[in-house]
């Protein structure tokens, strides 16, 4: 299958309604309007192909980027490329699941990650803490270094105020990420999950709201599944 092929497929499943709520949320054109579940049967279909995905990521449609993504090799993406793929991730459908589901099954999850949380581009940075947390979410405890961890939730308690839209929701989902899979700071993450209550981010008009940290947390610790890893960072 080319990458002609699959814009093609893509072209043909896009809907208007899709599109105009995807545009609501960020994404700008070139897109189609495909829906996740119908890139996830291309996924099965074509399966990882690394040199497709490096292709549709170039085209600079969001639905084939997003596809990228689900079908790219984090065994043979390299750091190059990643950099690439996170300056050119522009909303968050690509900075906070595209990227760092890929960057967080390669080699270079954690460089990057750290790298990319400094960066003032809001996307990148979002980019980074989501990789952080994909990483928690596939890492074994004894794999993690704990005091970094611990250090970036204090990072989170002292530092989200100013931090830029996208940037404070996934600092949010970090705390969150920390709660739900790292047993040994569980409860470091629910003292600062309790300390920053609601957070506040614009979505503009969508009806987009930041999770509650605590109430997620203790959500995951009723059914029981604090500190259970996946298998992949996808979802």
């Amino acid at each position: 299958m080319t990458a002609h092929d699959v814009l093609a497929e893509l072209k043909a499943l896009g809907t208007e309604q899709t599109k105009k709520t995807l545009a609501r949320h960020g994404a700008r054109e070139p897109f189609f309007g495909v829906r996740v579940g119908d890139l996830k049967s291309i996924q099965k279909r074509v399966k990882p192909d690394h040199a497709l995905a490096l292709e549709l990521y170039d085209t600079g449609n969001s639905d084939a980027m997003y596809l990228a993504g689900l079908i790219a090799d984090p065994h043979k993406v390299t750091k190059a490329q990643l950099r690439k793929w996170a300056k050119g991730a522009y909303w968050y459908m690509l900075s906070c699941f595209t990227v760092p589901w890929v960057a967080a099954e390669s080699a270079h999850g954690r460089e990057l990650a750290l790298e990319w949380m400094d960066s003032k581009a809001e996307q990148t940075a979002a980019a980074g803490w989501s990789t952080y947390s994909s990483l928690l979410s596939i890492t074994p405890d004894e794999d993690l270094d704990l005091a970094e961890v611990e250090a970036l939730l204090d990072r989170v308690a002292t530092g989200i105020g100013p931090a830029p839209n996208r940037v404070r929701y996934c600092m949010v989902m970090f705390v969150v990420s920390v709660g739900s899979y790292v047993a040994p700071l569980v409860a470091k993450a629910k003292t600062v999950a309790a300390a920053l209550g609601t957070v506040e981010v614009d979505a503009g008009d969508t009806d987009c709201a930041v999770p509650d940290a605590a109430a997620y947390i203790a959500k995951v610790e009723k059914m029981g599944r604090v500190g259970k890893k996946r298998k992949t960072a996808a979802c």
